[in-house]
């Protein structure tokens, strides 16, 4: 098991930042970490990482105990705070040395990093010269310097444009073929084109923990449709895939399908067919932005 938690609980003084968390990671696995503010990521990862004790509960990483060895679980984690602290009047190969002297590292491996992140442009450069995701680079490259098993990234695509974001998604996943990636983002859209797995979490607690999958796997269609003039339930019946429907005003259905295929061609032909005009006609079905918002609202 890369990463296990199990019944992780952390106060800070009365407020409750994380109540009984618990959860296992699998090598090779890409986990986005969701919550709105204030929910406990940061805190997690700051336990995972060592930097923070829990008042309960343990922690492995790589089957390393981080509370009783912390050193040894460092040398297996990367990580890349919400705040990348940089020396700022460093150049960029020169900090990157820095780091690879702290953990030991061949210095050939700072080369390989800087062309990893796409720093080769940027590598003669004082830091405090860069823009904010060059800096995010920079990050990012010490954190997978060492080669570590488990990479914690905290909002790792913060200040990135979409030609980076584009570079450091694909970077992510490649990195997540051979390590475990456990990151938090408020993107929605980063999660579903990198993640393996979501986990979101609420006030300390675990609301949902599914794999990208099974989400997806959902083939429930939730339409909202208005016509021109009130039509009898038993015309509803006659579209296809129907599980069930409810006429919400007198012009108006809600109507729910079970189809892979998108049904919203199958009502304007219905519409068409039995001369209905369509006035409105909304889609409500199930992402992950849609059901972050509705186990976090």
């Amino acid at each position: 098991m890369s990463l296990k938690v199990s019944s992780v609980s952390k106060n800070y003084n009365t407020q409750k930042a994380l109540s009984e968390v618990s959860f296992t990671v699998e090598r090779g696995q890409i986990i986005g970490f969701l919550g709105p503010n204030g929910a406990g990521k940061s805190t997690m990862m700051k336990i995972l990482t060592g930097f923070l004790k829990p008042n309960s509960g343990d922690v492995f990483v790589d089957n390393i105990d981080v509370l009783e060895n912390a050193i040894e679980a460092k040398q297996n984690i990367g990580y890349l705070p919400e705040h990348n602290p940089l020396y700022l009047d460093m150049y960029v190969r020169e900090y990157l040395q820095f780091q690879a002297g702290i953990f030991k590292v061949d210095k050939d491996q700072i080369e390989t990093c800087i062309v990893q992140v796409g720093l080769q442009s940027e590598a003669h450069k004082k830091i405090n010269q860069l823009s904010k995701g060059y800096q995010q680079r920079v990050g990012l490259a010490a954190a997978i310097l060492h080669n570590p098993k488990v990479l914690i990234l905290d909002e790792p695509t913060t200040g990135l444009d979409p030609n980076q974001l584009v570079e450091i998604r694909e970077l992510i996943k490649e990195l997540g073929k051979d390590k475990t990636v456990l990151f938090s983002t408020h993107i929605m859209q980063e999660v579903e084109a990198v993640c393996d797995r979501v986990i979101i979490i609420k006030k300390g607690k675990i609301l949902v923990d599914k794999k990208l999958s099974e989400l997806k796997e959902n083939n429930i269609q939730n339409i909202e449709v208005t016509f021109d003039y009130k039509i009898e339930e038993q015309f509803i019946k006659r579209l296809p895939n129907v599980v069930s429907f409810k006429n919400n005003y007198d012009t108006t259905w809600y109507i729910t399908f079970e189809s892979e295929e998108d049904m919203r061609p199958k009502i304007f032909d219905f519409a068409q067919e039995n001369g209905l005009k369509i006035l409105g006609l909304n889609t409500q079905n199930k992402n992950l932005e849609t059901l972050f918002r509705e186990v976090t609202a």
